[in-house]
């Protein structure tokens, strides 16, 4: 756990890209915001002229893997390998072994992120027991446990019988919950490898229809708003997706939704390679599919961008491409890919960025602690990032248990240079604490 040896006045930082200030960070909070402030005796100063300040990033979609496949990630090194990409807090996906559908398992979890301290850890709980898709799990008792669980998810399968879907938004209502749904019409996606066109048709893989995710996602929003609940689609990848996310919101159905940063940068033609790096849940999509997402994430079409960090261990990943497992990690890289991708292109704005990778996603998880903003007495939760520093993505050089990145040797303009976590550094210099 890092030590805290506060206070701490960061020098020179620019919150949101705007005009250098300096921020004092002092028992958990930001104390003082201003040119020039003073630095009280004991205080350590941290120079961050041409850093830009965001309040601390918040993942919806974090793979940590504990308990049962600690040999691809643990909640400690998931957590510090978040707290290396700026993230303070992050949601942890429920299809673990055993699975978390009990208070046992989602309490075991969060008790774990809370001795590592490098970021909060909330739990996802799964929504069926053991991610069968035939009964609820138990929903209630995990929202009372020590978790306190708001987002239920079966990720890695869909929840495909719209009656179960349905009593689950339901269920979640008495408590102000969400299901954030794996959109995946299993029936139209057997044996798929990769998305379905051309590429796929030319390579001999079976093909992996758009209309498998926008059917779910189209049934669901009619179903959450039938029920008056809350909906959260998961890893949008298609246009049509995205056209019926827009046309969800404008009927009025409570719906927010999540893009990936591989998403939003990578696609399928990168599948010639055969290179089970890039094979993903779901998959990489056409160049035009890319462009509509970010087209509806500086809309707000889409809310907000969630890593689906997915550690596997190299024998999983580097096999041939009919075995290899699905996934991409994600943490360390994510704020490096939307800058090139949404800040670069004039897309979005710094302020922007911290509303779709923090308050947002803070929002949707309800984490009240965290997505705030850097005024005086919020939660001292801060990101420092160096946008005119290019790092080469190097798998071996990730902090987290594996190396499974799809960005390696790819140039990103910037990097993380601190990280705090209610004022204390989880990352500084560069560097895990």
């Amino acid at each position: 756990m890092p030590e805290n040896h506060g206070p701490y006045l960061i020098r020179g930082a620019r919150p949101f890209g705007g005009d250098p200030v300096d921020l004092l960070l002092d028992e958990g909070h930001v104390a003082a915001i201003g040119p020039d402030l003073e630095a009280p005796e004991g205080t350590e100063v941290v120079d961050a002229t041409g850093l830009i300040a965001l309040p601390g990033l918040v993942d919806l979609h974090t793979h940590l893997r504990e308990p049962g496949r600690e040999d691809a990630e643990t909640v400690l090194s998931g957590s510090r390998a978040a707290a290396m990409g700026g993230y303070t807090a992050v949601h942890a996906m429920a299809n673990t072994d055993p699975v978390a559908d009990t208070a046992g398992v989602v309490e075991q979890v969060w008790h774990l992120g809370r001795e590592a301290g490098y970021c909060d850890v909330r739990p996802v709980g799964a929504v069926t027991v053991g991610l069968k898709g035939e009964r609820l799990s138990e929903i209630g008792a995990m929202a009372d446990s020590a978790a306190g669980v708001r987002v239920f998810s079966d990720d890695g399968i869909c929840v495909s019988d719209a009656l179960l879907m349905r009593r689950a938004l339901e269920y979640v209502k008495a408590f102000d919950g969400v299901i954030a749904q794996h959109a995946q019409e299993p029936r139209l996606t057997e044996g798929a490898q990769m998305n379905e066109g051309c590429v796929s048709d030319r390579l001999g893989l079976p093909g992996w229809p758009a209309v498998a995710e926008e059917a779910i996602i189209a049934r669901d929003c009619l179903l959450a708003q039938h029920v008056g609940s809350r909906l959260h689609v998961c890893h949008v990848s298609t246009k049509g997706s995205v056209d019926i996310i827009r046309w969800a919101k404008e009927r009025g159905c409570d719906v927010t939704a999540e893009v990936t940063p591989h998403h939003l940068i990578l696609t399928e033609d990168l599948v010639e390679s055969y290179d089970p790096v890039y094979k993903v849940n779901p998959p990489l999509r056409t160049a035009e599919d890319v462009q509509a997402l970010r087209e509806g994430l500086a809309d707000g079409t889409i809310d907000i961008v969630a890593t689906d960090h997915a550690p596997h261990p190299v024998e999983a990943k580097e096999t041939e491409w009919s075995t290899a497992a699905m996934g991409m990690v994600g943490l360390e890289t994510a704020l490096g890919v939307v800058h090139k991708t949404m800040v670069e292109t004039g897309l979005l704005t710094w302020e922007q960025v911290a509303d779709r990778m923090s308050a947002a996603p803070a929002r949707i998880g309800r984490v009240s602690d965290h997505g705030r903003g850097l005024a005086v007495g919020e939660p001292a939760n801060v990101v420092l990032y160096d946008p005119a520093a290019p790092v080469e993505v190097d798998g071996a050089a990730l902090v987290g248990k594996s190396g499974n990145t799809p960005f390696r040797g790819m140039s990103l303009p910037g990097r993380i240079i601190a990280t705090f976590l209610r004022g204390a550094p989880t990352v500084l210099e560069g560097k895990i604490k």
